[in-house]
């Protein structure tokens, strides 16, 4: 991912079973507010934004390793020969699985994750400022009513991220649990052995990373603005979108901040550096350079 689409969060888990499909929107949580009709403004940045977001999808397949995903393979069909009594199979399945990690840590010796799936679920949140507002007004009035749980399904529908799910195999416990087992099955404790299989295959780890989709459509939005401001003897088309954009972007950088992204005191310094563009490009000024400052600033932003 470029460093424009740093994670506002990081974070690993262990998983039981397996994830979602790639793809998929949030599902089993409270609606959020219900969705509203967006500016044209807000409008003509999406095809960038879901480009972005599939750009940063496809980079995480690049990074898959094949040779993790050929070990879970062999420790799926391990087990699998296993409760067929095909205790040799089942031997030669974990040898092979075993070879194939210590081929890859002698490759990658300080590696400690490797990556066998990531899954991209879309949480979003078309609204109004006024109306997240209002919803996050509520789910404080909620708590401080003592109304946890009610607060918390209101919670769930209050983002708007891109979150990529990573399925991990831990390089440094991973191949000698598999090394543990095969004495297991050499002694003939075969439901043991599944035992300890079944729990490698579901203490995999998951690593998470988050990205805001305000702050993408904010440095859309931004570039719109700055291919306008940077364009002499502009129409008055033109000069409206140019103000349109701006405008959006402050309001994505508003929403994100109702939402709770990133640090509060990062705000402040944008939104001044928004006010001061919105001077420069009045009357149908142009000029070069005028958006590196933002540009800078939103890129490391979270």
């Amino acid at each position: 991912m470029d460093p424009q689409n740093r994670p506002a969060r990081r974070g690993s888990t262990l998983v039981a079973g397996l994830l979602i499909p790639l793809y998929i929107h949030a599902a089993n949580q409270a609606p959020p507010p219900k969705a509203e009709p967006q500016t044209q403004a807000s409008q003509s940045v999406q095809p960038q934004v879901d480009k972005r977001t599939a750009d940063a999808a496809l980079q995480k397949q690049r990074e898959l390793m094949a040779e993790a995903q050929s070990a879970i393979a062999q420790t799926e069909k391990a087990l699998k020969a296993l409760d067929e009594k095909r205790n040799r199979d089942a031997l030669a399945a974990l040898a092979s699985a075993t070879g194939t990690l210590e081929l890859l840590l002698a490759r990658s010796p300080k590696l400690a994750l490797a990556p066998i799936r990531t899954d991209v679920l879309t949480h979003d949140l078309l609204a109004r400022n006024d109306t997240v507002k209002a919803a996050v007004k509520e789910v404080r009035d909620r708590l401080r009513d003592g109304e946890v749980q009610k607060a918390r399904q209101l919670m769930q529908g209050l983002a708007s991220e891109v979150e990529f799910r990573t399925l991990n195999i831990p390089l440094e416990t991973y191949p000698a649990a598999i090394k543990a087992i095969t004495p297991l099955i050499d002694a003939g404790k075969i439901e043991e052995a599944k035992t300890a299989l079944r729990t490698m295959l579901n203490t995999l780890v998951i690593t998470t990373e988050v990205v805001p989709l305000p702050k993408l459509r904010a440095e859309e939005q931004i570039k719109t603005a700055q291919a306008l401001a940077e364009k002499a003897n502009r129409s008055k088309e033109e000069n409206d979108k140019l103000a349109q954009s701006i405008a959006a972007a402050r309001d994505q950088l508003k929403i994100a901040e109702l939402l709770g992204y990133g640090d509060k005191k990062d705000y402040k310094p944008m939104y001044q550096q928004i006010d001061e563009l919105e001077k420069k490009t009045a009357g149908g000024k142009s000029g070069m350079g005028w958006f590196e400052k933002i540009r800078q600033q939103l890129a490391a932003w979270m």
